[in-house]
């Protein structure tokens, strides 16, 4: 059996490329950074940062452009895929790119999701981050 799936999880690090191709299908281009935190054998705090190559097609794409901007926060599901071409030099190029098959929109920027109840509150929260080595006590998980 062959299985070729991704999910990411991060932050538009480029503008959104719309374009349409000769036969009209809408295809979106964009970076997405993610990264990785971790402390060493010494306990220092490390930081590793990603980006990937994502590519939107039909009316992914056009949500994609519509409703997402640079530094949107983004949940990406697809497959990797590798092509080649040659450029105007005549050099072989290659490139790796997530094919996204669905996304989920994160809250705005500065902007955790809200309940009708707090509708009218400023909520300053982003997403948690787990760093490696760190203890999760059970009684913290909310299910």
């Amino acid at each position: 059996m062959n299985f070729n799936k991704v999910v990411l999880l991060g932050r538009i690090a480029s503008d959104i490329e719309m374009r349409s191709t000769t036969t009209g299908q809408s295809v979106c281009t964009f970076r997405l950074a993610t990264n990785r935190v971790w402390k060493d054998k010494s306990g220092e705090r490390k930081e590793d940062s990603q980006f990937h190559n994502i590519v939107l097609w039909g009316k992914q794409a056009e949500n994609a452009s519509q409703f997402l901007g640079k530094g949107s926060l983004v949940l990406i599901e697809g497959r990797l895929q590798n092509r080649s071409w040659e450029d105007k030099t005549g050099n072989k190029r290659y490139i790796t790119e997530i094919i996204g098959e669905n996304f989920q929109m994160g809250p705005r920027s500065g902007e955790a999701p809200r309940t009708p109840i707090q509708k009218d509150k400023k909520i300053d929260e982003d997403i948690p981050v787990i760093e490696d080595g760190d203890e999760i006590d059970i009684k913290d998980i909310p299910f």
